[in-house]
């Protein structure tokens, strides 16, 4: 190519002088992390192994947390007490006035054994095919939540109120013959039963919620997206499996995977473009 030539005021012609080391395209740390940063659109086979992968990883994880039984009880009643103090300890309350209820209470059980699964990835799908310029930070947001709760479990083991000694409480499970639940049953040795601080059936159902209400546009929508875990939380506590306290421990490790999504991109998911071009 010949090189380029520039008319000055006086009618001649100038050649640039060459171009330097600081004119030069940048490949510094610096601007790939900037290429790293910006939203684009997934690509599905990579999202499908990646969930998929990470999935495996948090539930391998989750279950070789040592089940510190001793300990974990031991943090169970601590909790129970500490909401006595604060005047919060209904959990036996509405787990014996729900459990009277036979078709709502199992209602429930089916709801906490399947819906935490089916929702979230309804929700990543809708992101992918509709909001795929948030999607990424969307999904950021979900697996920090996700892997900080794996601290939580390794480091503060807690026993759910239908495990504690003496607590009282119905394993609405277990009464009630329901099937599919991890937690309590013939399943109950493949998952580890002193997992329950924080609860990521409030992280994730929150998540979901959140993304619903900021993302979605008609109303009803937005209102359902706000319901879903707010019933969650109903459920959760009615069945046993969870304190109060515990979906607040869900409810922070919302706050860091959220506030991660928002330091990487600068920006929070429905801040984001709705799409952007392919890479």
């Amino acid at each position: 190519m010949g090189e380029a030539h520039v008319k000055t005021l006086d009618g001649r012609t100038a050649v640039p002088p060459p171009p330097t080391e600081d004119d030069a395209p940048s490949a510094s740390s610096g601007g790939r992390l900037a290429r790293l940063r910006a939203p684009r659109t997934p690509r599905l086979w990579f999202e499908i192994l990646l969930i998929a992968v990470s999935y495996w990883v948090y539930s391998l994880i989750r279950n070789a947390v040592p089940e510190q039984k001793a300990q974990a009880l031991k943090n169970a009643d601590w909790i129970w007490e500490a909401e006595q103090t604060l005047g919060i300890a209904v959990e036996k309350t509405v787990n014996h006035a729900v459990d009277s209820v036979t078709w709502l209470i199992v209602s429930m059980n089916y709801y906490y054994a399947t819906l935490h699964f089916i929702l979230t990835i309804g929700v990543l799908v809708w992101l992918y095919r509709w909001h795929p310029g948030r999607y990424a930070a969307a999904r950021l947001a979900l697996f920090a939540t996700t892997g900080v709760a794996l601290v939580g479990y390794y480091f503060y083991p807690l026993a759910p109120p239908r495990l504690m000694n003496g607590g009282g409480f119905i394993d609405t499970v277990i009464v009630h013959h329901t099937w599919g639940s991890m937690a309590s049953g013939n399943l109950a040795s493949m998952s580890n039963q002193y997992a329950a601080m924080p609860s990521m059936h409030i992280g994730w159902s929150l998540w979901c919620g959140v993304m619903i209400a900021l993302i979605a546009k008609p109303v009803w929508a937005k209102v359902l997206g706000l319901l879903y875990p707010t019933t969650t939380l109903v459920v959760i506590v009615s069945t046993a499996n969870h304190f109060w306290l515990d979906a607040v421990g869900g409810i922070l490790c919302l706050a860091f995977g959220i506030g991660l999504a928002f330091a990487w991109y600068a920006a929070l998911p429905h801040r984001l473009p709705r799409r952007v071009a392919a890479v």
